[in-house]
């Protein structure tokens, strides 16, 4: 009998240690590099998508940073400071910047009225939104040049209001709108989409108006997306070259932009000027696109 306490007595340690161990075991569990995950080939994927990074991205940039270091600071700054690349810097990211705001204001309107409203000839013109991703960006600065020409269709009847848009950085704005557009909208449209209607139904009937809707009901869910759809519309508005050229018209110190000035320099085997020039887009580029997503992330922690 006293032997079969003892082990009774023993077994119920044992128990009671097991389930201390089990409820503290949480608590001393740390991050671990490598997350179970029912899929086998964590090392494999892994692998390969550095492997890819590297060579894709990471070695053609560091070729790129490389190169122009070669030119020495004085001489790097000089070609930093020129007159030239500056206004042509500033042609580049500035009309990236107008044509991403802009989008982002038609690109939202254009995702809603393809969210919440039925209508004939709907799939059409929401096929219609893919087409700069189709369309090769030459054949849409020849056409954007044709219709903004001061001959063009629609060139000839803004000349007589002042208004010129070919050859001038006004065209490059509509350039980068076109091409940026779709950016947007797919990037609004599917969280927009998934936004409940009765929430805002609740709060009309809670007396909102509709301006108190859309900016505190409608707004927080779409914010994300919508920095999202803004940052990629500018990444690829500074880099434009095919469909810009055209409508451009390249007037130095006028409608010049970045990458038509690197390609100069290029065809003058100023390799040198060139790869300055690259690497300063790619430090801007990265400093802007930084800042976008550090508003991304505190957009996300603000609204949810």
């Amino acid at each position: 009998m006293p032997a079969e306490c003892d082990w009774q007595s023993h077994s119920g340690l044992n128990r009671r240690t097991i389930q201390n161990s089990m409820t503290t075991a949480p608590a001393k569990a740390g991050w671990r590099f490598r997350q179970p995950s029912v899929i086998p080939g964590f090392g494999l994927t892994l692998g390969f998508s550095l492997a890819y990074l590297t060579l894709i991205i990471l070695i053609p940039l560091s070729g790129l940073v490389w190169r122009s270091a070669a030119l020495g600071w004085a001489d790097f700054w000089a070609i930093a400071v020129d007159r030239r690349t500056l206004n042509a810097l500033k042609i580049s990211f500035g009309t990236a910047f107008l044509a991403a705001a802009v989008n982002v204001a038609f690109g939202t309107v254009v995702a809603w009225v393809l969210v919440r409203y039925r209508f004939p000839g709907r799939r059409i013109a929401d096929a219609m939104v893919d087409l700069p991703f189709a369309l090769p960006t030459a054949v849409a600065g020849i056409a954007l040049t044709t219709l903004y020409a001061p001959n063009g269709w629609i060139g000839q009847l803004l000349m007589p209001l002042g208004i010129k848009v070919a050859y001038t950085p006004l065209g490059i704005v509509i350039a980068l709108v076109f091409i940026g557009l779709p950016f947007v909208v797919r990037t609004v449209q599917p969280i927009m989409e998934e936004l409940d209607k009765e929430v805002e139904e609740a709060a009309a009937t809670l007396g909102a108006s509709r301006f108190q809707i859309i900016t505190r009901v409608l707004f927080p869910g779409l914010a994300p997306a919508i920095i999202t759809g803004f940052s990629l519309a500018f990444a690829r508005g500074v880099g434009e070259y095919g469909s810009v050229i055209f409508i451009a018209g390249n007037l130095p110190f006028k409608s010049e932009i970045a990458p038509l000035l690197i390609v100069i320099r290029l065809e003058e085997y100023n390799y040198e000027a060139a790869t300055a020039i690259a690497a300063i887009m790619l430090a801007l580029s990265f400093l802007m696109l930084l800042v976008v997503n550090l508003v991304q992330t505190w957009s996300r922690k603000r609204y949810g």
